[in-house]
């Protein structure tokens, strides 16, 4: 199928689901500004009015800064821009520049990034927006759902929050349909193969040429 007709069919099941589900792989991480702001304005302009929901596995917090919904985003992994303390002595989540010293109120350790790159990582910053998904996701169950897997690669955490959860979400609604867009690891299992279409393609390229 070439490359404007699947953009063309995507767009059309977009327009067409009750519900959106958008996974953003490791291929979102790390862009440069120019791309990133192409691809995120692209996205929301392709989910503008409907009820969608954003993994994302990303810590760069572009995402946060684009046209789509923050309150239907949510980052396991963390955010670059929300801090915590280094020594995990409290649960306390700090936003950049609420804290002009950068050291923790508490015990005064210093204050570092709050992701999963964090030596003790405080889950609470995006325990909230991911409680929200999980109630989101459970509405969807026979409803016309749409999920778009961008950039996923075969990371454990992109395994655990987006290959595997994603396929089986689609493997239990009969009314779900999948697109799994990949540079490298486009490749569909068997349980989802009638469900779901495979673009070999750099996920963020495709989503900014929508």
């Amino acid at each position: 199928m070439e490359e404007k007709t699947i953009a063309q069919e995507l767009k059309a099941r977009v327009e067409a689901a009750e519900k959106v589900l958008v996974g953003l792989g490791a291929e979102w991480s790390g862009l440069e500004p120019q791309a990133a702001e192409k691809a995120y304005r692209a996205l929301a302009r392709l989910l503008q009015g409907k009820d969608y929901f954003i993994v994302t596995v990303s810590t760069d917090g572009r995402i946060l800064e684009s046209a789509l919904d923050g309150k239907r985003i949510t980052a396991p992994c963390g955010n670059v821009h929300w801090f915590q303390c280094r020594e995990a002595c409290t649960s306390d989540i700090w936003e950049e520049g609420e804290v002009p010293d950068g050291r923790c109120p508490h015990c005064g350790a210093e204050l570092i990034p709050n992701t999963v790159e964090a030596e003790h990582y405080i889950e609470e910053g995006y325990m909230i927006s991911w409680r929200e998904y999980t109630a989101w996701l459970a509405r969807t169950l026979n409803r016309c759902l749409e999920v778009l897997e961008l950039g996923t690669g075969m990371g454990m955490r992109e395994l655990q929050l987006l290959r595997w959860p994603f396929e089986k979400t689609v493997f239990f609604n009969n009314k779900a349909h999948m697109y799994r867009i990949s540079g490298e690891f486009p490749q569909i299992s068997d349980e989802i193969k009638d469900k779901a279409l495979s673009v070999r393609e750099n996920s963020v390229e495709f989503a900014g040429n929508l």
